[in-house]
């Protein structure tokens, strides 16, 4: 993958690592872990470059006016959840009712999270769909460490799953947060295969596209299952690198970096990817 859509590039690739490469996928192309990409030499590409992706060159410079807009308000609350009481939910018509599983390594990192961004984390019981999302419309920074159902043939199936409650379901779908206001610079899907959907020429039509048109101009995703160990250790580096310097992808990048030292397959450091603007 490098050698066909890498190399042909290469010398007009930015020489300093800290500028931004900005990869606008083509339909299955939208698939890649562009920072996973090995040249010649074994080198991967988040090695020597700084990655995000974006559905379209006029969705960048859309999301880039939400950023701005967002950045005059200075707005400083952070929204970190974790391991909410899993709902039960039926997948398919004529399917029993089934509850997700509980995540133990996504409480460790909400509160290993909240620490660093000095502030509490949802979870458990706490951690409702109708508070999350009443906690969602202030907060600059948004991770939610959750399981995600994931549609990928028609897209608008997809949802967060959030503690139930009387008047709440507890699964936050693509058509709830596609109506929603919000005011966040950075959602974080903290959870497996949260950056995939339904392909189109446009596009993937999931979770990602939903923060987007809720007015979130940076979503991090997963492009395939994640574990929980890894993604702890990857996401606790992320937020000490993002209180150090607010470029998203520059503090992703030596997240992985970091991840990469202590978990060297590409499968524990490569699946999360930023789209939008850093």
């Amino acid at each position: 993958m490098h050698e066909i859509l890498i190399h042909p590039i290469s010398e007009i690739l930015p020489r300093n690592p800290d500028e931004r490469v900005i990869f606008i996928p083509q339909g299955e192309l939208f698939l890649v872990p562009f920072a996973a990409l090995q040249n010649a030499q074994g080198k991967y590409l988040i090695e020597n470059h700084t990655i995000s992706t974006a559905p379209s060159i006029q969705a960048l410079d859309l999301l880039a006016q939400f950023k701005q807009r967002y950045q005059r308000q200075k707005r400083q609350d952070a929204l970190v959840v974790g391991n909410p009481i899993m709902p039960t939910v039926v997948l398919k018509p004529g399917d029993k009712p089934q509850q997700f599983s509980p995540i133990p390594g996504a409480e460790q990192e909400a509160k290993a999270i909240a620490t660093i961004m000095n502030t509490q984390a949802l979870t458990g019981q706490a951690a409702t769909e109708i508070e999350v999302v009443r906690r969602m419309s202030k907060a600059r920074i948004i991770h939610l460490a959750t399981n995600a159902y994931i549609d990928t043939m028609q897209g608008f199936k997809s949802f967060l799953a959030f503690a139930p409650s009387a008047n709440s379901d507890g699964l936050l779908t693509i058509d709830e947060i596609n109506k929603l206001q919000l005011h966040a610079e950075l959602v974080v899907l903290s959870s497996s295969q949260t950056a995939l959907g339904r392909i189109t020429g446009d596009g993937v039509i999931g979770l990602s596209r939903a923060f987007f048109a809720a007015g979130v101009p940076s979503v991090v995703g997963s492009l395939w299952y994640v574990s929980d160990q890894s993604t702890v250790f990857l996401m606790t580096e992320f937020y000490k690198n993002l209180r150090k310097n607010p470029e998203v992808a520059v503090a992703l990048r030596q997240a992985m970096l970091a991840t990469m030292k202590k978990y060297p397959h590409p499968m524990e450091w490569a699946a999360f990817t930023l789209i939008g603007v850093s």
